[in-house]
Parts: C-alpha cells; structure tokens; sequence
C-alpha cells in the first residue's frame, strides 16, 4: 500500500512538473557568439514563453521583422523612456547618465563605437554581451533608433540546460539597479518545477528499487523456510 502510494505521488512530481516545464518554457539553441561570455556557441537555454515584464537586464527572445525576422537573443540595457549611451570614461555604457557596471562583459572589452539614445515608450535597446561581435540595436540606429517593441519579445531566458557541464539557472543582475525602476522580470516556476520533477523521478526509482530488494528477501526467506 505505502510502495502504491509513494510511486503515485512520485508520478504526480515527475509529470506535473515536467509538464509544467513543456508548456510555460520553450528550448533555443544558442547559434552565434553575440552572447559570450554569458552563452556560448551551441548552448541550449530554456525561455519563459510571453516573457512576462521585462526590465533592463533581461536576457530575452525576441523576432523583429525589421532585422529580419530571425529569432535572436540578446540583453535588454534600456527601456522606453531612458536615454541610454556609450560610454564614460571608464568604457560603460550610462543608462540615464548612470555608469553600469556589467559583471557579464569581458572587461578587457571594448563597447564599440559612441552613440546615444533616447528610447522611444513601448520599445526597447537591446545588446549582446560580446559587444565587439553582436549585430543588435547599434547596427539598426538608422530605424527606430536601434529599438524594438516590447511585443516583438518573445521569452525571457532563465536557465541554460546544455550541454551539462553548462546547466544552471540565470542569476538576477544587478547591474542597472542604481537606475531605478524596471527591473529584471521575476523567475517563473522552471526552478520548482525542475526539483519536482527530479524528485518525482527519484521517488519512483527508490521506491521501485526498495520494493524489488522487499520481495527478493521474501522469496529468500521462503526458501530457507522451506
């Protein structure tokens, strides 16, 4: 009876989880280096599907048909509303005559060539974190500024999930924390639902296991008795 029940809740864990996880998150293979060090070439992350908020910081999905349609990942660094430029003296980006620090670039890392901008409500400025080798809102100044629609987002990133050596959740920065306002969207349930479902997974195998090693000791003992 025990054995019955902890497998049943051990199948609740595993498929609601799992479930959970299929239809809130969307996989995407990493194709280009435009987010080193942060993603690398090949890596596979799991996205919030719809994104939720988005704020400055943010590591998202989006497909904008003016840069061609393409799915692309990049870092949200300005929301409508900011005026966002490159750079201070000491190479960083100013979001609203801010200085950001931003653990996730290389420091030895040029930003590129100076711009300013001021971004338009309802848009926002994306970058790569390998800012000498990303293709993103400075290559597209000439339209719109750079910026794209909120809309055009598609997910927000929250974990990388391959290769293995590679998995792990997506930590909150708190680079543009001094700016105030708009912060990184909230996580949704891909941690929670990633434990239950390794631990529904566990529940059984265990269970299982335990019921085996139970019978066989059974079996045994009826045949000394015998």
């Amino acid at each position: 009876m025990a054995q019955g029940v902890a497998i049943a809740l051990g199948l609740v864990l595993l498929f609601g989880g799992f479930g959970l996880i299929a239809v809130d998150y969307t996989p995407y293979r990493i194709p280009t280096a435009s987010m080193t060090p942060t993603l690398q070439i090949g890596d596979t992350v799991l996205a919030r599907k719809g994104g939720g908020t988005v704020g400055r910081g943010d590591v998202v999905v989006f497909r904008d048909r003016l840069w061609g349609g393409a799915e692309m990942v990049k870092r949200v660094v300005a929301v409508g509303g900011d005026t966002v430029a490159c750079c201070d003296a000491g190479n960083r980006l100013t979001v609203n005559g801010k200085p950001i620090d931003e653990p996730y670039v290389d420091e030895q890392q040029l930003q590129g060539a100076a711009f300013s901008v001021e971004v338009p409500a309802g848009r926002l400025f994306m970058m790569g974190d390998n800012r000498l080798g990303s293709l993103d809102s400075r290559t597209h100044l000439d339209v719109a500024s750079g910026t794209v629609p909120v809309e055009d987002v598609v997910a927000r990133v929250e974990a990388t999930v391959l290769p293995f050596g590679r998995v792990g959740m997506f930590g909150r920065t708190v680079a543009f924390d001094a700016v105030g306002g708009a912060v990184p969207g909230g996580r949704g349930p891909l941690e929670p639902a990633a434990y239950a479902t390794a631990a529904g997974a566990a529940l059984i195998v265990v269970t299982s296991a335990i019921g085996a090693v139970a019978g066989l000791a059974r079996r045994i003992r009826r045949r000394a008795r015998a």
